[in-house]
């Protein structure tokens, strides 16, 4: 199948899966006589592990050290570096949500502090020079 076809069949983008290609992520059968990358049915299962390992955090860099990882043949198992790469993800994601959720706390801390003022809609408080010295 061509990577439009593949795009169509996985719902990922062209430009995405040549970066794969590119990256040695997905293998091609070559190309076509018009120079079209050619996939065969494993890049398939290829393309919905990727989506699989991306829907779980990882980077697409993270994935390539884990494919790489798979054939030096260094003897390090795939499973324990999969482990690994999934705790760095959940490492991540935990401090997103904790900045996230330092922000929720300063937007309450915020409305807290200037609750009569957001009600009133008076912006004068803020230093907002649109006409505050004329409302008195």
């Amino acid at each position: 199948m061509t990577v439009g076809e593949l795009s169509r069949r996985t719902g990922v983008t062209v430009k995405a899966l040549r970066e794969y290609t590119d990256l040695g992520l997905i293998y091609t059968l070559g190309r076509s006589p018009a120079n079209y990358r050619l996939y065969d049915t494993d890049a398939l299962w290829c393309v919905r592990f990727i989506g699989e390992l991306r829907g779980l955090g990882l980077t697409v860099a993270e994935i390539r050290e884990l494919t790489a990882a798979g054939e030096d043949g260094a003897g390090r198992e795939i499973g324990s570096y999969l482990a690994e790469l999934l705790h760095r993800s959940r490492e991540r994601l935990r401090e997103r949500i904790a900045a996230q959720q330092q922000i929720l706390d300063r937007i309450e801390k915020f409305e807290t502090e200037h609750q009569q003022h957001l009600a009133e809609g008076d912006l004068c408080w803020a230093g907002d020079p649109r006409g505050c010295e004329t409302r008195a």
